[in-house]
């Protein structure tokens, strides 16, 4: 257990507050994880994460009467669900299933798209005013902001939308169905 005896008693609840950022934001990526698949990358931010989490309980029960550790422990978790979103945000993990309604210039957006790598394909569909062609393609999610930069110059009057994928049968690399780390070591055991 980490003392903190020699150190000055406010660094408890300051000590607490981070750490609780830092576990809780490992938690929120490894739970995205969790819901994409990546068993080895989940199992390992879960292990860092409750490691964490003890520590932080045992600094809390060690000084059960200052009230701002509760007050530093509720506030780093707070924190830590907001930054452990924005990270996992910005990490651009994993494959998306991307929705296009272009209103007009469907066929010059599908064809843009196309030449652009992303496979793409087209269905008939009504909207509110009518006859419209919706686009679907599968793609990671590190190429969203080039998606969009598509959509923005070829048909700019499209309504789009996108969910997490969680497996896909082919893709350029196809990053989602991947192996666990057991599985490729029997296989390289075996020389497969």
């Amino acid at each position: 257990m980490i003392e903190f005896s020699i150190l000055p008693a406010a660094f408890v609840p300051v000590f607490i507050f981070f750490a609780r950022i830092i576990d809780v934001s490992i938690g929120t990526i490894r739970i995205m994880f969790v819901a994409k698949g990546y068993k080895l990358e989940s199992a390992l931010l879960g292990f860092i994460e409750i490691l964490i989490w003890i520590i932080v309980i045992a600094q809390i029960f060690q000084n059960l009467d200052n009230w701002l550790n509760y007050v530093a422990y509720a506030g780093g978790f707070a924190s830590g669900v907001y930054i452990g979103m924005f990270i996992e945000e910005r990490m651009k993990k994993g494959v998306q299933l991307f929705r296009i309604i272009p209103l007009k210039d469907s066929e010059v957006l599908f064809e843009k798209l196309k030449e652009s790598g992303f496979r793409v394909v087209a269905v008939d569909g009504v909207g509110r005013s009518g006859p419209v062609k919706i686009i679907f393609t599968i793609a990671k999610r590190s190429r969203w902001q080039e998606l969009a930069g598509l959509i923005a110059l070829h048909a700019p009057d499209s309504f789009y939308s996108a969910e997490d994928v969680r497996f896909t049968s082919e893709l350029e690399e196809n990053p989602v169905i991947k192996q666990d780390m057991v599985t490729r070591m029997l296989k390289l055991k075996k020389g497969i």
